[in-house]
């Protein structure tokens, strides 16, 4: 059996990328769950409308492509927030098989509330503002290298207007 080198198991879990995002992702999830919930969101649908006040109108197809979900799994998020009126989503004009995704004035308003989220999580994750800006750039690239690995193309929000 080969010894492995400087002692460092390759296979030892706390050395795995994986596990790490992974138990980050749950748990800075879990730090914006009670921020969330008086505003009636879960956090996939807190990204939903973070897309929706950033881009809003977008095509279902575009939305998709921004948050890189699914259709399985962006249409019943959709139908929930359209159900506690935050979204609506009409028949787009140019094309009736597509759906356009728009935000209503309860929708819009709801922006308000959530403009203190952010400076409320980086006082509860207790980071400096630049660590967390380092931190998103390294997983921007980490997003970017998997994604080439499994030979997908995702679009930056800065390519929406490609997309059509």
């Amino acid at each position: 059996m080969e010894e492995p080198v400087n002692d460092i198991d390759p296979l030892d879990l706390e050395n795995q990328v994986c596990f790490a995002l992974a138990v980050a992702s749950r748990s800075v999830i879990a730090v914006y769950r009670p921020l969330l919930e008086p505003l009636g969101l879960t956090h996939p649908q807190y990204l939903v409308m973070l897309s929706l006040w950033q881009h809003a109108p977008l095509s279902v197809k575009e939305l998709g492509r921004l948050l890189q979900l699914e259709p399985a799994t962006l249409s019943p998020l959709l139908k929930r927030l359209e159900a506690t009126g935050y979204v609506e989503r009409p028949r787009a004009s140019g094309d009736e098989r597509s759906l356009a995704v728009t935000l209503t004035p309860a929708g819009w308003r709801l922006r308000r509330q959530a403009e203190k989220i952010p400076g409320t999580i980086v006082d509860r994750l207790g980071m400096e503002v630049s660590e967390l800006q380092h931190l998103h750039q390294v997983l921007t690239r980490v997003i970017g290298a998997a994604n080439e690995a499994n030979g997908v193309r995702r679009p930056t929000p800065g390519d929406l207007s490609a997309t059509g």
